[in-house]
């Protein structure tokens, strides 16, 4: 597994804000240093996780070039899609002058193109933007699969590494896996309750949600998986589980940062239209942590 571009857990970072709204790029910053300490093998700013639908493409830029400064001795792969293939491809451009490793490429959203429309957005970027590629599969945000077929025919491009599986369909995870299985190609779980499984399959990691909260437990988790130490690994998934459920009890990125906030790494504060939340549900992602504090491994 070891050969494949991406391996490990990259957490997708969130983005701190002021009241005000602006970008807190100190706590940014002191975030990154934090997941690295904690043993993670990357991270990913300007995501979905990111809130960067809310940011203009100047602070966007800005971010990576925050997180690029931060990071020490783990990639950084920045989030640079679009529905907009020519905003895709600048963003992209930008994102590489501003120091990135990779980038991560979610298929177009709201228009909805085609198979073949999807697979020339991507080969568009790669061919234009020296840097390894891992295009998101997201249909529950995007409206659309991208389908095996493309996925497949992907790999075959120098700069597309990888591919981000959030569809929550083993089935079509096992078969882009399966058929890319001897390119080197890194399949990584975008839906963290389903890491172990995909990674039992052929999977090399996680673009993680809750590697924010738990980064030395999530990693734990997949090092003993890329391991092949399946045991160990099967118990922290279960250890992990309540938090991978909780953390989508409201859309994301609304819980992790609520969690973020109790554990006093930064505050709870998000764009519109996201909000606080909801009561019943905060009480419930308190309960969480609290077990898993009296879980943890003494330092």
């Amino acid at each position: 597994m070891t050969h494949n571009t991406f391996a490990g857990v990259f957490p997708a970072l969130t983005t701190p804000f002021h009241e005000d709204g602006s970008i807190d790029f100190d706590l940014l910053q002191d975030n990154v240093r934090r997941l690295e300490r904690g043993g993670v093998h990357g991270v990913v700013p300007v995501g979905t996780t990111g809130e960067s639908a809310t940011m203009s493409h100047d602070e966007h830029v800005e971010v990576i070039e925050a997180v690029v400064d931060a990071a020490e001795d783990i990639p950084v792969i920045a989030g640079s899609g679009s529905n907009n293939t020519r905003e895709a491809l600048d963003l992209s451009q930008r994102a590489a002058d501003a120091g990135a490793d990779g980038l991560l490429l979610i298929s177009p959203y709201y228009n909805i193109p085609e198979p073949q429309g999807m697979e020339d957005h991507f080969r568009q970027i790669a061919d234009a933007v020296d840097l390894p590629q891992i295009v998101y599969n997201v249909p529950g945000r995007t409206g659309r699969n991208i389908a095996v077929e493309t996925a497949v025919n992907l790999s075959s491009h120098e700069n597309i590494v990888g591919y981000k599986a959030a569809s929550g369909d083993l089935n079509r995870v096992a078969e882009v896996i399966e058929r890319t299985r001897h390119e080197n190609f890194s399949v990584l779980s975008g839906d963290d309750q389903l890491t172990l499984p995909i990674m039992s399959m052929g999977g090399t990691g996680t673009i993680s949600v809750a590697g924010n909260v738990e980064p030395e437990r999530t990693s734990q988790m997949v090092d003993y998986a890329l391991e092949e130490d399946y045991a160990a690994a099967r118990e922290l998934h279960y250890e992990l589980g309540p938090l991978f459920r909780t953390l989508f009890i409201e859309t994301n990125p609304i819980p992790v940062k609520e969690a973020l906030a109790i554990r006093g790494h930064m505050p709870a504060t998000m764009r519109p239209p996201l909000s606080r939340m909801q009561e019943e549900n905060l009480a419930e992602l308190r309960a969480v942590l609290e077990d898993l504090e009296a879980e943890a491994p003494e330092a």
